[in-house]
């Protein structure tokens, strides 16, 4: 039998195991953790540890096809066939006997094993596999055993087996936790560097990756394994190569979790034609799996995460780099079996600039699952639990929020009998509470069928213009028009719920209740046509749009499934019609009838009608006949401040009035009792000052009508009225017999603009605020030129009068110009 390098560590795990009940094992890519240690505990766990003879191991994987392939390798390694000794559990299929002893089971699959039974009755040791991968049910899992294992089953060993892990963050997470490491692989790998030093590509990737695999396999001998973002960029690759290589030397296969288990399993194996292989995977070929007879491996360096933006409430796919953790996990595939090398499509530098780590799941995902999972565990604080990583508030509020308004949580955040029911079908809470509450309606079997459709990839390949969900149904009962392969995966799928939920195949489904349906899921995705075809408001108040030639864009309510996250206007990818009378009907609760009086900045005037609305959609809308005054009110302050103090029916006389004011203000400084009317002081206290001048005001053209200088002048009172005319008089008498007008445009200085000659007999500057402030004279030729300014009248008597009085003599020759004026 071949040898690994864990086997070295294996009495050192067994050894901790006899004495302790957890333990953080720390292995390398192709150490053969995943694989030699569930067999070793099955034999090696002594009789005193309760549980060891006889109990079941639990190995948990992330992914389906990882569960799959090492319950197979086991049971190889032991000459069995899988279902005897080792068996598997995973979504769609299990393999399980009555002797079956190990199981691999994928950690979704373990969570509705735990909230069953608590007491994982007959497990004596659950061991979690890649756990560096920090998926979102992994660490869930790992908390709940935790919970298990400290309240029920202090007999339970838990292992957490990693390739790259902190292992001291996890060791202190586990009670009385011991640490083994192990060895990696026995076989080097040589590291070559594709990318250009500066970072900056400007072929698409899978153009680059297609030309690094075509140079890695000109240059060396073996099976290659080429890490690609996802579906699109392997089939744009495997179409290229497909182009360029001999068919009779190059198999060129693809390896992703919606393979067919056939397809997959033509990846994993050697060749039966003997051909070299060209494994074209995404991240799922990062651990776990031994593809056998791989050399080398081309990384491309990116992968593709679902990210959650609680911003808009919706998850969207986005291409990230990969960390050094997962680019040394992805080197190591190389290595397993010889010597092998690995092309990177990145520069020496770029990798210096990588992330050290993946983050975890916890702090970027739809926490609805998790939210509903703690609820069904009865846990409401999750700072309770043993979780590496708190989840982030705002996400979880959210996913709470939807929860309840799905009647699956309390008001204090506990399963409800609906939430516990929706927790059991082990998929997204929206499709599960639409499969339940459309059974009742006796349409249990179309709601399998769409979240069959759902839960898997489109049928439809590529970004179709097409998002009507009508098409994929006809799609899935039809026999053409999609992929033999993923019909039948789905339909699998459908069955097995429909199987769950006690309901019959409905061989001819309501096409026409799909969007009812759909709305059941997403009641914050019903969407209602806004201005031309195709453009949507959503009932959470956010926008999206269907493609421009897309026949969906006529109706007027879609109910909406899927959309990518863009924060300003959403992209729909799959949706149904919907009526008003479905939402009508399926919303009655949620719609409310509430009286809108609100300013029209379109049509300049106050709007007062009654609308029925559901969220964010409108549903209806009529006139008021009799709306409230107070309210029109308001809405047409609302008006003036959008429109601006401009839109007031200002005068001249009242300017002036205005800046009266602000020059005693200034000029009496800290402690006057005069009212700030700036234009900012107005805006902020308009309420205080218009709003009673404004009955029966209620739109534009109205204001023309608001005695303006009365709503001002009410800020004064009788005693600074009469103080005003007094303090800031709006004209002076001077000598001469005329009363000139004061201009009090700057408040520092008001100017008096007066001919020289009418002064002629004044013997001091005028003053204003009670003597404080002396008028800045501005005296004028008779032709009204300045000859002079000044605050000091006396002085320019005795000091410049002469001079002025000597040039305007020989101006105005005509005019008296006295020695002594």
């Amino acid at each position: 039998m071949q040898t690994f390098p864990i086997d070295s560590v294996i009495p050192a795990i067994l050894d901790a195991l006899a004495s302790r009940t957890n333990l953080v094992l720390s292995a390398p890519p192709g150490a053969g953790k995943t694989t030699r240690v569930p067999p070793a505990l099955l034999s090696g766990l002594p009789a005193t540890v309760p549980g060891g003879t006889g109990g079941r191991i639990i190995l948990l994987q992330p992914r389906r096809l990882a569960a799959r392939a090492a319950a197979q390798r086991m049971a190889d390694q032991m000459g069995e066939a899988v279902g005897e000794t080792v068996g598997y559990r995973v979504r769609l299929d299990r393999r399980i006997g009555p002797k079956t002893r190990i199981e691999s089971v994928t950690t979704g699959l373990f969570l509705r094993q735990i909230q069953g039974d608590p007491e994982l009755n007959g497990v004596a040791a659950v061991l979690f596999d890649e756990f560096h991968e920090r998926s979102l049910d992994g660490d869930l899992a790992l908390a709940l055993a935790l919970e298990t294992q400290a309240s029920l089953r202090p007999d339970l060993r838990l292992v957490v087996m990693s390739a790259t892990l902190d292992t001291g963050a996890i060791a202190a997470l586990l009670p009385d936790a011991a640490t083994v490491e192990s060895e990696g692989r026995t076989f080097p790998v040589e590291t070559r560097h594709l990318g250009d030093a500066s970072g900056r590509a400007t072929e698409r990737i899978e153009d680059r990756m297609t030309k690094a695999v075509l140079q890695a396999v000109a240059e060396e001998p073996g099976d290659a394994l080429v890490f690609l973002p996802g579906l699109a960029e392997i089939r744009r690759v495997q179409s290229g190569l497909a182009d360029r290589l001999p068919a009779d030397a190059f198999a060129i296969l693809p390896l992703h979790g919606d393979l067919p288990l056939a397809d997959q399993d033509l990846a994993l194996k050697p060749d039966a034609r003997g051909r070299r292989k060209i494994v074209l995977a995404t991240a799922i070929a990062e651990t776990s799996l031994t593809i056998d007879g791989i050399r080398l491996v081309i990384d491309s360096g990116q992968k593709r995460l679902p990210q959650f933006d609680p911003t808009t409430g919706m998850t969207r796919l986005q291409t990230v780099r990969v960390s050094l953790a997962a680019a040394h996990q992805r080197r190591g595939r190389a290595g397993r079996t010889a010597p092998g090398i690995c092309y990177r499509l990145w520069s020496e530098a770029a990798e210096r600039a990588l992330a050290p780590y993946d983050p975890p799941e916890i702090l970027s995902a739809d926490l609805a699952p998790f939210a509903l999972e703690l609820g069904s565990w009865g846990t409401t604080d999750p700072g309770r639990l043993a979780l590496l990583d708190p989840p982030p508030e705002a996400p979880l509020a959210q996913a709470r929020d939807l929860l309840r308004r799905l009647g699956a949580l309390d008001a204090h955040d506990r399963a409800t009998k609906h939430g516990k029911a929706m927790s059991e079908f082990g998929t997204h809470p929206r499709l599960a509470h639409m499969m339940l509450r459309a059974k009742a309606q006796g349409r249990g079997s179309l709601a399998c069928d769409l979240a069959a459709l759902l839960s898997e990839r489109d049928l439809v390949k590529g970004r179709s213009e097409d998002a009507d969900l009508r098409h994929r149904l006809d799609l899935l009962h039809g026999e053409s028009g999609a992929e033999r392969g993923a019909r039948e995966r789905i339909r699998r799928s459908a069955e097995a719920w429909r199987k769950q939920l006690g309901v019959a195949l409905d061989r001819a489904p309501q096409r026409h209740a799909i969007g009812a349906l759909i709305a059941l899921a997403y009641p914050d995705r019903l969407g209602q046509r806004r201005g031309g075809p195709g453009q949507y408001r959503l009932s959470n108040g956010k926008g999206a749009r269907l493609a421009e030639t897309d026949p969906l864009g006529r109706e007027e309510f879609l109910a909406v499934a899927a959309l990518d996250g863009d924060r300003r206007e959403a992209r729909i990818f799959l949706a149904a019609p919907l009526t008003l009378g479905e939402i009508e009907n399926d919303f009655s609760e949620e719609i409310e009838t509430v009286e809108v009086i609100a300013w029209n900045a379109r049509l300049e005037a106050v709007e007062a009608k009654s609308e029925r609305r559901l969220w964010s959609l409108v549903l209806e809308e009529r006139a008021l006949a009799t709306p409230s005054g107070d309210a029109v009110v308001a809405a047409m302050m609302d008006g003036i401040r959008a429109m601006g103090l401009a839109s007031l029916p200002w005068t001249p006389e009242i300017a002036a009035w205005r800046q009266r004011i602000a020059f005693l203000r200034a000029a009496e400084g800290e402690g006057a009792e005069w009212p700030d009317l700036s234009d900012a002081a107005l805006s902020a206290g308009l309420e205080a000052w218009l709003a009673p001048f404004l009955t029966g005001i209620t739109r534009r053209a109205h204001l023309a009508r608001v005695d303006l200088k009365a709503a001002l002048e009410a800020q004064l009172g009788w005693q600074l009225k009469k103080r005003l005319d007094e303090a800031a008089p709006t004209h002076v008498t001077v000598p001469s017999g005329s009363r000139i007008a004061i201009d009090y445009s700057d408040p520092a200085a008001p100017v008096l603009a007066v001919r020289l000659q009418e002064m002629f007999g004044a013997v001091d500057t005028p003053r204003l605020a009670g003597g404080r402030v002396p008028l800045l004279l501005h005296l004028l030729s008779p032709a009204r030129r300045p000859v002079q300014v000044t605050r000091d009248l006396a002085s320019f008597w005795r000091n410049g009068y002469a001079a002025v009085r000597a040039d305007l003599r020989g101006q105005y020759p005509k005019h008296f110009w006295p020695d002594n004026p």
